[in-house]
């Protein structure tokens, strides 16, 4: 019996989240006994409808039997219909497609989504700026691409939790350590930025927070290097090759973890393919934390500051 034959569709490989999703998709193929083709969009939206589109638009006997999608920008609700209507079937990660029912109703396809919340992972960083800085102060904040959803429900779940007496200066990075490292080398070129005092770096990703920290310690020195070298840095995935890592040895204070969910989702479209059944429409996974709140808290040294 031909191997069912899957593609995974990823937004880079130039971030350790993303490499995350694509060895978490890997691990469940090879376990499932199914082919998978991971494709990276280079952070391109425009790159990932065609290549999808591409692959969907084959030949019967070598296109794909199913699609796990995280999509760059929006939902590629075009593609996902072109898909439906060769019957197949699609799932979407970390992102919500309101025509996925439609598609299930219509052609009948499989179709689901497997998320993480957004939102949440946005309050979870505004309750940590308020356990690292108890007394207020000002954040600097590395936003995600402006084209993905994503990162507007992160920034808006942050600004929800966040203390009144702490201040966010915003600037915009696309998810890689190098364009962290632009958005503070850009920053550092401003004349306000020698007169604005920061307590906190932050990034929507663990790998934008540590290109910032690079950018400090390559454009200063002396007292003015180190004093940014002992600020706060946090972000968002902790993955153990990088986030999580960084935190062990204190180059991130702190960060928030995503369960990959790729593999979960590769998992879920097999086994619905082969028992012929739909999975249900949406599986919220949370995230959490890295280092718990409460220990952040007790590191800090600032145990009652953290927010009930």
């Amino acid at each position: 019996m031909k191997k069912l034959s899957i593609i995974v569709s990823l937004i880079t490989d130039k971030n350790a989240y993303q490499k995350d999703q694509a060895t978490a998709a890997k691990e469940a193929a090879q376990r499932l006994g199914v082919d998978v083709r991971v494709v990276f969009a280079d952070s391109d939206a425009v790159t990932q409808s065609e290549q999808l589109l591409k692959a969907i638009q084959s030949p019967e006997g070598i296109r794909p039997d199913g699609i796990v999608c995280l999509p760059v920008g929006t939902t590629l609700e075009r593609v996902a219909r072109e898909a439906a209507t060769r019957g197949i079937a699609w799932a979407l990660v970390n992102r919500e497609g309101d025509y996925l029912m439609e598609l299930r109703n219509v052609h009948k396809t499989l179709t689901f989504m497997i998320t993480v919340d957004q939102e949440e992972i946005g309050r979870i960083q505004g309750r940590q700026f308020g356990v690292l800085l108890p007394s207020g102060g000002t954040v600097l904040y590395i936003l995600g691409p402006s084209t993905n959803p994503v990162f507007k429900l992160r920034l808006a779940g942050m600004q929800s939790t966040k203390p009144a007496n702490i201040q966010v200066i915003t600037m915009r990075g696309n998810l890689t350590e190098e364009s962290g490292y632009q958005a503070i080398s850009s920053w550092l070129r401003l004349h306000t930025s020698r007169t604005t005092r920061v307590d906190l770096v932050a990034g929507q990703n663990d790998d934008m927070a540590i290109g910032a920290r690079r950018a400090f310690e390559d454009a200063l020195s002396g007292d003015e290097r180190e004093r940014w070298s002992s600020l706060p840095y946090t972000g968002c995935d902790a993955s153990s090759g990088a986030g999580g890592e960084w935190i062990r040895r204190g180059l991130l204070t702190a960060s928030v973890f995503l369960p990959p969910t790729a593999g979960l989702a590769l998992e879920t479209l097999v086994k619905s393919i082969q028992g012929k059944t739909q999975p249900p429409l949406q599986q919220q996974i949370a995230p959490v934390s890295r280092p718990l709140l409460e220990k952040l808290a007790e590191v800090a040294g600032k145990k009652e500051a953290v927010p009930k």
